[in-house]
């Protein structure tokens, strides 16, 4: 088995918000594969944009626009709380060095009150980086992605409908 090395990852797209935005869904740091689709969640095993689609009542979006349009159109906001990390692979696990994304300037310019973490990592450095700063408890779910495969998509809307409806 050949040893994978730490990759320094630098953010490459910015949080998705508007004025109306009412709740704020934070992730770690993009995936590969959500790096190379440029958006949110690209990993196409990850759940989330069927979970969301499900508990929107909406289509599976297919499209980076579709998926833009059902986070706005919901009160929604998606971002991650690191900026750049060293890393290996998409393990949450492995992350190092992490740099926080500056989430206190986001807050400023919408309605956000509430603040949502998908997994453990996101909430460990919101925790430790964003709350002193934002004043904002947020709230662990449990994560879409693939490597939680404890939480089947039918738990993963219930918990989460919870918070988000």
């Amino acid at each position: 088995m050949q040893k994978q090395n730490y990759q320094h990852v630098v953010h490459t797209f910015g949080p998705l918000y508007n004025e109306d935005s009412r709740i704020l869904i934070l992730g770690s740091i993009p995936s590969p594969a959500s790096r190379e689709a440029g958006f949110y969640y690209g990993h196409p095993r990850n759940r989330f944009w069927q979970m969301m689609a499900d508990l929107c009542g909406m289509p599976l979006p297919e499209s980076v626009e579709e998926k833009k349009a059902l986070v706005l159109s919901h009160g929604l906001a998606l971002w991650d709380v690191i900026e750049e990390c060293d890393i290996i692979g998409a393990a949450d696990s492995s992350v190092k060095n992490a740099v926080p994304t500056d989430i206190p300037s986001l807050l400023g310019k919408t309605q956000i009150q509430t603040i949502l973490c998908n997994g453990a990592l996101s909430k460990k450095i919101y925790d430790q980086y964003q709350l002193p700063r934002t004043g904002i408890p947020a709230q662990k779910m449990p994560s879409t992605s693939p490597a939680n495969a404890a939480w089947s998509l039918e738990r993963l809307k219930e918990e989460w409908g919870k918070a988000l409806l």
